[in-house]
């Protein structure tokens, strides 16, 4: 992997608890408790969706040479039934809680918002 490449996505964790932090205290001061934790556990939601689709990402660009031996069609079964596990349980916590659905999905939004975070800051730190 390139070492621009490698920095920029190890950056994106950082990004997305810095947001994460300024957006439930936001919520917190702004809307109150329920909306601040449905706000965190959406952040940390963002969080293990960005842990998987990296460890996917770096499967499918792995050499053949480099990769373990593995099945084929089990790896790509286990990630599917991961990400469900964990949106089902996202929804469950969510509703047994009693956090804000919308302060969750909010919260889901850091991810995104972290890599747009990561571009504007690559673009002001060009260095060609």
């Amino acid at each position: 992997m390139d070492g621009d490449f490698a920095r920029a996505i190890a950056r994106l964790p950082r990004w997305i608890l810095l947001l994460a932090v300024a957006g439930t205290g936001f919520a917190l001061v702004r809307y109150g408790l329920k909306v601040a934790g449905g706000f965190l556990l959406g952040s940390l939601a963002a969080w293990v969706n960005l842990w998987l689709v990296e460890r996917a990402a770096r499967r499918v660009t792995t050499p053949d040479s480099e990769a373990p031996a593995k099945a084929g069609g089990a790896a790509g079964r286990k990630l599917f039934f991961q990400f469900t596990a964990l949106v089902i349980g996202a929804f469950v916590i969510i509703y047994v809680s009693g956090f804000s659905e919308a302060g969750a999905f909010c919260g889901f939004l850091v991810c995104p918002a972290a890599v747009m975070l990561e571009i504007i800051y690559e673009l002001f730190t060009l260095k060609r």
